[in-house]
C-alpha cells in the first residue's frame, strides 16, 4: 500500500467515526423488509438495494467525492485510466473528486460501508456483497449505446501445455482469483461440476489475488490453468502485458455483466441523481475506449434485473450474498493476500 493510500485512508477514517450503524432497535422497528441486506439497511420497496436512511440527518452531501475502481488488476493502472473521467466528474458535480486505490474486494466494500467511499466500480461477484453489506446502489456498467459490456468466464492454459478440455485439469493446480470473484471463483464452482470437474476435489484451487495474476501465473508455470474474466484477458493483450500466442482458452461460459458502478445509499438524493446524470452523459475519450474493449459510455443498469444471473450463480455455488458468507470470504481473501505477501518476502534476495 502506498503512502498516498495510507494518508487518504487515515483522513477519511477520522471522518467516518460513529457512522457505521444506526440504532438496531430503531432499524428493526421501522423496517418491514430486509432480504439479504445487513441489519443496518432496509428494503421496503423490494428493489433488493438499501432504502434511504430512516433518519434523514444521516444523509450526506460531502464536499469531496471519493471514487474507487475494483482491484481486478493493479490499482495504480486504473487511477491513470480513470483520470479523464474523475476530472470530468469533479467539474460535473462541482466537487473535488479523489481516486482511492483499494487493494482487495473486501477493502473496497468496507470503505463504502464505513463512509470513506462514495462512488465505486465493483467487480461482478463482489457487487452482491457491496449491495448487502455496504449499502451500494448499482446504477451503471461500462457499455455502448446499445448495451452494457458482458464478459465470459474463461479458462486459460499455457499454449505449450497438453490441456485441451476441462477434464484434462484433473489432479492439476488451477489459479482462482479471490473467494468473492464471480468468474474467478464462484462461477467455476457452480458450472464446472456438471462438466465433469469439481473444484477442490478434482483439482487444487490456488487463490492468486487477481485475474491478471492468474493469467501471468499460468504463463510463468505457477498454475496449470486459470479461471478468469475474458475482458481482463482481452485488455492485457491490447495493452501488451501478455502475448495472445502464449496462452490458449479451453473453456468459455455464457456471458455475465461486467463491473457495476454504484453510489452509497446515504448520499442526498439530489447528489445521487447528479452523479448518475454525470455518468450517463459522459463519453469515454479514445484511450479509455481502447482500454475498455470499445466501450464508450456508462450504460444504465439495475441490480435487481441485471445482476439476477450473478445472484443465481452465487446461490448455486453455495455462496449467497449474506453476512455469514461475506465474513467467510473476507477471511479467505485476507489469508490468500497474507500468503502471497509472505511468499514475495521469501523470494527477496537476502542481504549479505
Amino acid at each position: 500500500m502506498t503512502a498516498k493510500t495510507l494518508l487518504l485512508a487515515g483522513a477519511f477514517a477520522a471522518a467516518s467515526l460513529g457512522y457505521m450503524t444506526l440504532p438496531a432497535e430503531a432499524q428493526q422497528a421501522a423496517c418491514k423488509n430486509r432480504g439479504h441486506l445487513d441489519n443496518i439497511y432496509c428494503d421496503d420497496n423490494n428493489d433488493l438495494v438499501a432504502d434511504l436512511p430512516a433518519d434523514k440527518k444521516k444523509l450526506r452531501n460531502p464536499s469531496t467525492l471519493v471514487f474507487a475502481y475494483t482491484p481486478v488488476e493493479d490499482p495504480a493502472v486504473y487511477e491513470n485510466i480513470f483520470k479523464p473521467f474523475t476530472d470530468y466528474l469533479s467539474k460535473c458535480t462541482a466537487k473535488k473528486v479523489v481516486y482511492y486505490p483499494v487493494q482487495s474486494n473486501s477493502a473496497e466494500i468496507e470503505a463504502m460501508r464505513s463512509g470513506r467511499l462514495h462512488v465505486a466500480g465493483f467487480s461482478t461477484g463482489p457487487t452482491g456483497f457491496a449491495v448487502n453489506m455496504a449499502g451500494a446502489i448499482p446504477f451503471a456498467a461500462k457499455g455502448t449505446g446499445a448495451e452494457y459490456r458482458a464478459y465470459n468466464l474463461i479458462v486459460v492454459v499455457k499454449a505449450s501445455s497438453p490441456y485441451q478440455k476441462l477434464t484434462d485439469l484433473k489432479g492439476k493446480k488451477v489459479g482462482h482469483t479471490s473467494a468473492s470473484s464471480n468468474s474467478g471463483n464462484l462461477a467455476p464452482r457452480a458450472l464446472f461440476p456438471a462438466l465433469g470437474l469439481k473444484p477442490d476435489t478434482d483439482y487444487t484451487v490456488a487463490y492468486s489475488g487477481g485475474h491478471d495474476k492468474s493469467i501471468l501465473g499460468v504463463i510463468s508455470g505457477d498454475y496449470d490453468a486459470g479461471t478468469v474474466a475474458s475482458d481482463v484477458f482481452d485488455r492485457m493483450i491490447v495493452r501488451g502485458t501478455i502475448k495472445k500466442e502464449d496462452v490458449r482458452v479451453i473453456y468459455r461460459s455464457a456471458p455475465f455483466p461486467t463491473s457495476s458502478f454504484a453510489y452509497s445509499y446515504d448520499l442526498e438524493p439530489a447528489l445521487a441523481a447528479k452523479v448518475k446524470k454525470c455518468f450517463y452523459d459522459y463519453r469515454f475519450p479514445p484511450e479509455m475506449t481502447k482500454e475498455f474493449n470499445g466501450d464508450d459510455r456508462f450504460f444504465p443498469i439495475t441490480y435487481k434485473k441485471d445482476w439476477e444471473v450473478v445472484r443465481n450463480v452465487a446461490e448455486a455455488s453455495g455462496t449467497p450474498y449474506n453476512k455469514a458468507q461475506y465474513e467467510k470470504e473476507t477471511e479467505a481473501e485476507k489469508a490468500a493476500m497474507a500468503k502471497k505477501a509472505q511468499e514475495k518476502l521469501q523470494q527477496q534476495p537476502k542481504k549479505p
